[in-house]
């Protein structure tokens, strides 16, 4: 539906479903989300195990948790959201959950580092069909005035899933292998999908959007419904720079020259060319969001933090094991209780606070993260050094016990406070486009969040252990995590910025 064709009965919300189904769709969207997230970061407890398997650096881990999962999970994202925005959004679900937990228990049965990297990036193009589609039947089943809190709700399968990958994939592998722990975790999800499919409907786009006057539905009828001109731009500048590196990295191949390793060449040249081809399917709504300085700032802010919300998370289990002393088993238990607490906290008050500051103007939004990533960042550094700070107060500098307690409280604030993004951008991004773009917007933005903030994060990290190791040793961990605070000081510029223009950009 296009405005050229809006009636007043179409701009009119339907009935609104009953509370107690709305929130049993809520709570199946999480189930599904939990899952998501823990078929993600099950591989962040496992570190230690693959890394010993397989002989991995730092840096090699860094690419198996970022870049293998992150490249087709972000890319994948736009043509599935596309086809969301036009077919039935649980179907697409459904068969997205299917494939990631098929690909998650295959993860299990690999035999080599490549036959591993190739699994994870089947987890993602499952995973790029559960996001987007899930934002866009939240904001079709709570109005807008909910909709901070109902997306709050539904990140908490975050601190879940995390929770429950560490815990359980930590427990499991320590019993009986890494290998059993990867099939466990996929086979559930698999179990689960039809659950989803059979129980859940797909409500009507747009229909507990706020009520428009005729005069209002006149106006819209009446603007020009737009081109697709931006999106076209936008995608063929990824197709030729795709097609650049492919050729350099052919040439690389064949004549031996030193323009770059040909592997790496041709990924960068095929990873443009997924991007230029899913920009071009939805150029349309790229053409429209391209244009929003919200749209970037929002992005990039979101994207920013999540170099270190992801990175931090899939690091932290390997160093609570090489610096405070931890064994796989230990740190399974210790890390899902401080991201289960934390983040379930820190998720719901940023949408709680997001909605009732909303009221006062569109910019809370963003601006309640963006106070939360200036608390997170040297929260996280006295939490690493819970050693130092206790022997402020106890001489010799406490137990260990009392170190890891004053450690797993810290860690606490800023688990929570990194995750506070998660419910008012989620919601901002839905209101910058009309109901019928939500899910590709949606992608456009995960685009950006996901390629910058799983595959750099995830990367950094590692390869910043490698690169201070021979200054630092077993601790070049602890000193890379120092250097990513300042992606947190990044974030909170942008979405400072954000919070002046998205009034501008807003769409009811």
């Amino acid at each position: 539906m296009t405005t050229e064709t809006l009636t007043v009965q179409e701009a009119r919300p339907e009935r609104p479903e009953r509370p107690g189904y709305r929130y049993y769709v809520l709570a199946v969207l999480i189930l599904i989300y939990m899952l998501n997230f823990l078929d993600r970061q099950i591989i962040g407890i496992l570190a230690a195990p693959l890394k010993e398997e397989f002989g991995m650096s730092d840096s090699q881990f860094g690419l198996l948790g970022g870049i293998a999962f992150a490249s087709v999970y972000s890319t994948l994202a736009i043509p599935l959201a596309w086809l969301a925005d036009r077919f039935s959004r649980v179907w697409i679900m459904t068969g997205a959950l299917a494939v990631w937990s098929g690909f998650t228990a295959l993860c299990g049965m690999a035999g080599s580092f490549g036959q591993l990297f190739l699994c994870r990036m089947g987890v993602g193009i499952g995973e790029a069909g559960g996001v987007a589609p899930a934002y866009s039947l939240i904001a079709d089943y709570f109005p807008p005035h909910q909709r901070a809190r109902a997306m709050a709700a539904f990140a908490f399968g975050i601190p879940l899933g995390m929770a429950a990958g560490t815990l359980v994939g930590g427990l499991l592998a320590a019993t009986y292998g890494w290998r059993t722990a990867f099939i466990v975790v996929g086979l559930l999800g698999v179990l689960v999908a039809p659950l989803l499919r059979l129980t859940v409907r797909d409500p009507r786009r747009g229909g507990t959007d706020a009520i428009k006057t005729e005069a209002q539905v006149a106006a819209l009828a009446a603007a020009p419904v737009g081109t697709d001109r931006a999106g076209k731009i936008a995608a063929q500048i990824m197709l030729g720079l795709g097609a650049g590196l492919l050729i350099l990295g052919a040439l690389s191949w064949l004549m031996g020259t030193s323009l770059g390793n040909p592997l790496v060449l041709a990924f960068g040249g095929l990873l443009a060319v997924v991007i230029g081809v899913s920009l071009m399917i939805a150029r349309r709504t790229a053409s429209v969001v391209i244009k929003k300085p919200s749209f970037w700032l929002l992005g990039l802010g979101a994207a920013s933090s999540s170099v270190c919300g992801y990175g931090v998370a899939g690091w932290l289990p390997l160093f609570f094991m090489r610096s405070f002393d931890l064994t796989l088993k230990q740190t399974s238990i210790y890390y899902s209780g401080i991201a289960l607490i934390g983040g379930i906290l820190g998720i719901w008050l940023g949408g709680m606070i997001a909605d009732k500051l909303s009221k006062k103007g569109k910019g809370a939004y963003p601006l309640t993260p963006a106070i939360a990533f200036l608390i997170s960042a040297p929260c996280f550094i006295l939490a690493m050094n819970s050693p130092w700070l206790i022997g402020l107060v106890l001489p010799g500098g406490g137990s260990h016990v009392q170190q890891l307690t004053l450690a797993f409280l810290i860690f606490l604030l800023p688990t929570g406070l990194n995750l506070a993004w998660l419910g008012p951008i989620t919601a901002a991004v839905q209101h910058l486009v009309p109901a019928a773009m939500r899910s590709t917007a949606s992608a456009l933005f995960l685009l950006l969040n996901n390629l910058l903030g799983i595959a750099v994060g995830f990367y950094y990290f590692g390869w910043m252990s490698d690169l201070l190791a021979p200054r630092f040793g077993e601790e070049s961990l602890r000193w890379a995590i120092y250097t990513g605070m300042g992606f947190y000081v990044l974030a909170a510029i942008l979405l400072i910025g954000a919070s002046r223009t998205l009034k501008k950009d807003w769409v009811d």
